[in-house]
């Protein structure tokens, strides 16, 4: 199973990242197996976000820019609200980045 390196840059991803940075310079963990623990929690997160997250939100905003480049959308929204069920959220910045997800399976 294919997979996209994108949720290593959410907040777990980097702090993952740099706690495995911090292994590797002490010596208790191999560069090696680091690799494999990022590779699997790229696995992880695909299969959690697809089987366990029903949820459905709609988003408005401006678009400030959007981009397609090697099968990846990124959309950079301004003065943007999500609704999710009865609440609503609104952020004045946000970045969308969305793959195709049958990538995955080729």
């Amino acid at each position: 199973m294919a997979t996209f390196e994108l949720y290593r840059r959410s907040t777990i991803g980097m702090c993952l990242t740099e706690t495995l940075d911090e292994m590797v310079q002490s010596g208790t963990l191999s560069p090696e197996l680091a690799i494999q623990v990022l590779v699997q929690f790229d696995k992880s997160m695909t299969e959690a976000l697809e089987s366990q997250v029903k949820t459905k939100v709609s988003i408005k905003g401006h678009l400030h820019t959007y981009r397609f480049c090697d099968n990846v959308w990124t959309f950079i929204l301004q003065d943007a609200m999500f609704k999710c069920d009865d609440r609503q959220e609104n952020v004045s910045r946000v970045k969308i980045v969305a793959c195709d997800s049958k990538l995955l399976t080729q």
